[in-house]
């Protein structure tokens, strides 16, 4: 259910510059403003209209590339809604590649992860707190538990490494892998629809943890690689 929006945030018409812009920095400024959370609905159409004096096509355009960035869902019949906090001054970067060709997607992807992922193991080797690595340690012991039971562990794999980006004190990490989780979530829950997708890279989870335990930033980008390299293994093998 939705909580109700605080009406000291008020919306003022705009000058004639750039309205989808204007209107774009707006909402985002009430949004924040109005202490919206994920889950309460934004102001109807209408309601948007009359407050900023734009079109119909105006405030679309706007939803539509809030819509592209996964901060919000229109709900048909029902409003458009929060779904991540957002305020003028977030930085928003909306990911998009053809997706025609499976084996292209992943392998993109797969080569910014590459990057994104070895620079997170070494600075969470270096940044680590106590209190982060027994979060890290508590999300493998899950991963391990699942992999060991189900000879699968996607969920809890995704955590594990979530867990780490947390432990760089960087939020752009876990803010990065998550909007390419979200992006082609798609493509990566069950590639080729193979539940052994990357299951040889199992082991080097613990040896990862083991190298930010020691505080060993080299140690932990190489088994990030080694896991990677896995992934990247399987993604030509099963594609063939």
């Amino acid at each position: 259910m939705s909580r109700q929006r605080d009406d000291r945030a008020v919306l003022s018409p705009l000058p004639p510059v750039d309205r989808v812009q204007q209107v774009t920095a707006a909402l985002a400024d009430y949004i924040k403003g109005s202490n919206l959370v994920p889950g309460d609905r934004l102001p109807a159409e209408r309601e948007l209209m009359m407050a900023l004096a734009v079109g119909r096509s105006t405030i679309r355009e706007v939803i539509r590339h809030f819509q592209a960035l996964g901060v919000v869902e229109a709900r048909k019949g029902s409003g458009t809604y929060l779904l991540k906090p957002i305020s003028g001054t977030t930085i928003h970067m909306p990911l998009s590649l053809d997706t025609t060709h499976l084996r292209d997607v992943l392998l993109k992807t797969l080569e910014v992860r590459r990057g994104i992922e070895a620079e997170a193991g070494m600075v969470a080797a270096r940044m680590r707190s106590a209190e982060d690595l027994k979060d890290i340690e508590t999300k493998l012991n899950e991963m391990e538990r699942v992999h060991l039971s189900k000879g699968t562990s996607g969920p809890e794999d995704l955590q594990f490494h979530l867990a780490i980006y947390d432990a760089t004190h960087n939020p752009l990490f876990r803010q990065l892998l998550e909007q390419m989780r979200d992006a082609f979530e798609r493509f990566w829950d069950k590639p080729f629809d193979r539940p052994d997708f990357a299951r040889r890279s199992f082991p080097f989870h613990r040896t990862l943890f083991n190298a930010i335990a020691d505080q060993d930033p080299e140690a932990a980008r190489a088994e990030t690689l080694k896991i990677l390299d896995i992934v990247e293994q399987d993604i030509k093998e099963m594609s063939q």
